[in-house]
């Protein structure tokens, strides 16, 4: 049973309770955004913004020009993508929203729903945080702060009183707008190096590699006909102990085409003859790929499994708020409506045709063109999630 998708399936009914008991007090816009407004937090803004001007005013010049970068980048991405999509029969959609107890891509791990609930609300609280710490940075004022509804996703929003902010320089505005996928990016980056140089490092300390997985056995090489399978665990060669990938291509430099290995996988020994390379004919190759290392928990520490476990968690915590965190930030500085890189564009757009309905307009061709191609990289999981749904009724 997908417990993780069953919470998020009763999480949702639970909003959309809250939606509709509390109805007159969201405001809709653009028939996508549902806000509800609070004062949460403004004060802690305003007392940041006063205390480190400085700091706030260099890192928003970098803020502006990361912004604008990334905006490029994510754009040129999604064109790039949506064109191998279409054209390139191996390709693969490159966009899919990271839902709980969904599998999106085989090369990413199935997002539990409290590491999700969790990641959304950092990079959710981060990213409106900063956009109210730089809006009274300028002395804009904060009408109100709380949570949103972007479609069926949770987010969080500051509301910066547009009259005042339209009455600034382009360069303020510039800055209050990027300042919300800027702390994205920054958190991504704090989470990465949190879990490379700290808890990853001290996970591995209480664990022993014990065997690699092996994820697939290629059928062309004659390591098909030894009795291995996708699964196994390779737990050494030749009364070689494999903890290592290093180590079995160390073993196999020494080695020829033909030749055969010992292996011993799953506690069972099997005789592998090795093939040779597609380009070089002298060089053995086992024909196998892998998915991951199988760990055990050190015998020393076996009282401990339950901080090990707790380790895991926070790891895998800290990978999903460094990936949501950095897509949230990179598809916020898109072209597109009413998302950040979407004022930004038509800040500098307006600037330049000095005609808002212009502005508009191209920012409105610019959305619809974003739009179209989020749809269609979407589709292979729009068609997934239909497929699931109908299963059971047929």
């Amino acid at each position: 049973m997908n417990y993780d998708l069953i919470l998020l399936v009763v999480f949702y009914l639970f909003l959309l309770v809250i939606f509709k008991v509390y109805r007159k007090k969201f405001e809709v816009q653009w028939h996508i955004f549902a806000l509800y407004k609070t004062q949460l937090g403004i004060n802690f803004m305003d007392k940041l913004a006063k205390k480190y001007p400085r700091t706030l005013s260099f890192l928003g010049y970098w803020s502006i020009f990361l912004g604008f970068l990334g905006m490029v980048v994510t754009f040129v991405f999604i064109i790039y993508a949506t064109y191998q999509f279409l054209f390139v029969p191996s390709a693969e959609a490159a966009l899919a929203p990271l839902l709980p107890g969904i599998s999106v891509s085989d090369k990413l791990p199935v997002l539990s729903f409290w590491h999700w609930i969790i990641a959304i609300l950092f990079v959710a609280t981060i990213h409106e945080f900063a956009h109210g710490v730089y809006a009274r940075l300028k002395n804009i004022k904060i009408k109100s702060s709380g949570f949103a509804f972007f479609g069926p996703l949770l987010a969080a929003f500051v509301e910066p009183d547009e009259q005042q902010l339209k009455k600034k320089s382009l360069k303020t505005q510039l800055l209050v707008f990027s300042a919300g996928p800027f702390s994205n990016i920054l958190l991504s980056i704090v989470a990465f190096l949190v879990l490379a140089f700290v808890f990853a490092p001290l996970t591995h300390t209480m664990i022993e590699v014990d065997g690699i997985v092996l994820a697939e056995i290629n059928t062309s090489f004659p390591i098909k006909d030894s009795g291995l399978q996708s699964g196994f665990i390779l737990e050494e060669i030749d009364s070689v102990k494999i903890n290592d990938t290093f180590v079995l291509g160390k073993i196999l430099l020494m080695k020829h085409p033909g030749d055969v290995l010992e292996v011993k996988a799953n506690g069972s020994r099997y005789n592998v003859t090795l093939g040779s390379h597609d380009t070089n004919k002298t060089r053995a190759v086992l024909g196998i790929a892998f998915s991951n290392y199988h760990t055990t928990l050190k015998k020393n520490l076996s009282n401990f499994s339950w901080l090990h476990s707790t380790l895991l968690w926070i790891n895998m915590l800290l990978f999903w708020i460094f990936n949501i965190s950095l897509g949230v930030g990179l598809f916020n500085l898109l072209p597109l409506g009413p998302v950040d890189g979407g004022r930004m564009f038509y800040a500098v757009v307006l600037k330049v045709v000095k005609d808002e309905q212009k502005a508009m307009k191209i920012l409105t061709f610019f959305s619809v063109l974003i739009l179209t191609m989020i749809l269609i990289n979407m589709w292979p999981f729009i068609f997934k999630l239909l497929k699931f749904i109908v299963s059971p009724f047929m």
